[in-house]
């Protein structure tokens, strides 16, 4: 058995006081379909509950009315609490594919500066390259980083030099897994969740060889949502889980919590989209001291 991820516990979540569907940015979203705000807010309050209920916090951010999608919190950016060499703490900022998103990150930066962290962009307006933060998770001490879809191959550079880290960077080629948290989701040092569809065929053998124990999810599992889902210790968060899913994660002695959360992924993303871990540590859970990029 793997030890317990050591980053999961705090969050960063966005009320959703002004989410609807107002544009169409990737396959989920259709203008016809609202979602309706009281089942919203009622998913949204389950998921705060069961991040406490697991032993988790969150802390909350006002949404933009004119950001109907600023409620996916983990777009916003990168935080990292300082770790050995490090001080203070750093969130790099987002620098959204699409500009209907892109005010989100001028509210997430002064949350940020307000609460005591350095930022760093990775691409100004109309410069530098596009990054995304869902497509970033720390993991066996490298920061695995998805591109294609939302996050520009460029960005991996900014974010090796920036953060002094190796970077893993994996194409992902799938449309309805345009970022990394919908096909990826580390579950403790050992195993994590993977959907080999999202990627060309060279990456998705760069993941598989970097988890020592995969639990690999056909391209229907994943479309399910299934892997964007959060870990606190041996509890997952999870918006579904297929039968076969679920029997693997309880052979593993995981505890499977099932919220739903459809309203939101009528905007294209669930649990994981909706949560941004806070706790993630440089120097623990990024080692540090080796600025380059991996990638088949």
């Amino acid at each position: 058995m793997g030890e317990q991820l050591t980053w999961g516990r705090e969050y960063l979540m966005v009320a959703p006081d002004h989410f609807r569907v107002e544009y169409a940015i990737n396959p989920f979203m259709d203008l016809s379909t609202q979602p309706d705000p009281v089942t919203t807010r009622a998913q949204w309050d389950a998921i705060i509950a069961g991040i406490e209920a697991a032993g988790g916090a969150v802390e909350v951010l006002g949404q933009r009315q004119d950001s109907p999608d600023m409620v996916y919190a983990m777009n916003l950016g990168l935080p990292f609490q300082g770790g050995p060499g490090t001080v203070g703490r750093t969130a790099v900022l987002s620098h959204m594919r699409y500009a209907e998103r892109r005010n989100e990150t001028e509210t997430a930066e002064q949350w940020f500066r307000d609460h005591e962290f350095a930022t760093v962009s990775v691409g100004a307006q109309g410069v530098g390259a596009h990054f995304e933060a869902g497509d970033a998770f720390a993991w066996r001490g490298d920061l695995v980083v998805g591109f294609g879809p939302r996050t520009e191959r460029l960005a991996l550079k900014h974010l090796a030099t920036e953060l002094d880290v190796r970077v893993q960077g994996l194409e992902i080629v799938h449309p309805g897994m345009y970022h990394l948290d919908l096909s990826f989701c580390p579950l403790d040092s050992e195993r994590a969740m993977v959907c080999p569809a999202a990627f060309t065929e060279a990456s998705a053998r760069q993941l598989l060889d970097l988890v020592p124990e995969a639990l690999v999810l056909s391209e229907e599992e994943a479309m399910s949502f299934c892997a964007n889902s959060i870990v606190i210790g041996r509890t997952i968060l999870m918006p579904a889980c297929p039968d076969r899913v679920r029997a693997q994660l309880e052979a593993w002695d995981f505890e499977v919590v099932i919220v739903g959360v459809e309203e939101f992924v009528k905007g294209g993303g669930a649990i994981r989209c909706l949560t941004n871990p806070l706790d993630v540590t440089l120097g623990r859970d990024l080692r540090t001291g080796e600025a380059k990029v991996v990638s088949a």
